[in-house]
């Protein structure tokens, strides 16, 4: 497994986000799978960069995926403010759709994880439909709690059976970090990648924002609007929280530390 210095990774509150792009993750990741790398992918977030202020484990498992790009725009900004002009913002569910799209030449192989009952399922109908030829080796609706020994070993039988190249985790945030971090050591898989509400979007029900709406950072008021009981503490609370924070970095107030050593398949 190769690794990166510093100079790929941008500090964010102490978090690193890989300065890179939407093709260069792509390439990067269909790299990986070619390479038969193993290892997680992250795609990182104001909430999970604030989540992870408070447990230092998150923070641990966040620094150890082998990539991590920028879910959201604050990061690609304090990016672009750090030196790294050419970063960009690279939301999972577009990655996930770019890599299906080339599996069907490449042969890859996919196990879909995650969402509500039967939203694996029709994840795996919605996208066989849209990218003909696309192989979904299996699906698997987990509980909302931590496997028990029955089910994790069912799982286990299951992606041992099939070793797809790519696990996608439809979990939300950290419980899909947590898992990728549990389970990338049991999984016959090459790949786990997080991908948080993309089961949802890609097959129709939530609705996505707009690609000027999330070039503008405005991605999380559609979010907002569309589901607040769940998810007004996530934005109200962390997103001035994240403001102050990284503020008191820029201004050298505060001083966060990157470990030097966290995995990477970018060259």
């Amino acid at each position: 497994m190769s690794h990166i210095g510093l100079d790929g990774r941008v500090n964010v509150l102490g978090v690193g986000i890989h300065a890179t792009s939407m093709d260069r993750t792509v390439a990067a990741i269909q790299s990986a799978v070619e390479r038969d790398a193993r290892g997680y992918v992250t795609f990182t977030g104001v909430h999970g960069i604030m989540e992870s202020q408070a447990d230092p484990e998150l923070k641990r498992i966040l620094n150890g995926s082998m990539l991590s790009p920028s879910d959201g725009r604050p990061a690609v900004w304090l990016g672009w403010l750090q030196g790294f002009f050419q970063m960009r913002q690279v939301p999972g569910p577009d990655v996930m759709l770019r890599i299906c799209a080339l599996s069907r030449e490449h042969g890859y192989t996919h196990f879909f994880y995650g969402g509500n009952t039967g939203v694996a399922d029709e994840l795996k109908r919605t996208l066989t439909q849209r990218f003909p030829g696309l192989e979904v080796v299996g699906t698997y609706c987990p509980p909302f709690r931590p496997l028990n020994q029955r089910e994790e070993a069912d799982l286990m039988r299951q992606v041992a059976e099939t070793k797809p190249d790519f696990f996608w985790i439809g979990l939300s945030t950290p419980k899909q970090e947590r898992f990728m971090h549990n389970y990338i050591g049991k999984l016959d898989a090459k790949l786990l990648i997080g991908v948080g509400a993309a089961f949802d979007f890609h097959t129709g029900r939530i609705k996505d924002s707009p690609g000027w709406v999330k070039a503008l950072g405005a991605g999380w008021i559609n979010r907002l609007f569309r589901d607040p009981k769940r998810l007004w503490k996530r934005y109200l609370i962390n997103n001035p929280k994240f403001l102050y924070a990284i503020t008191l970095q820029l201004l050298g107030i505060v001083k966060y530390q990157l470990s030097d050593n966290a995995p990477s398949f970018l060259a």
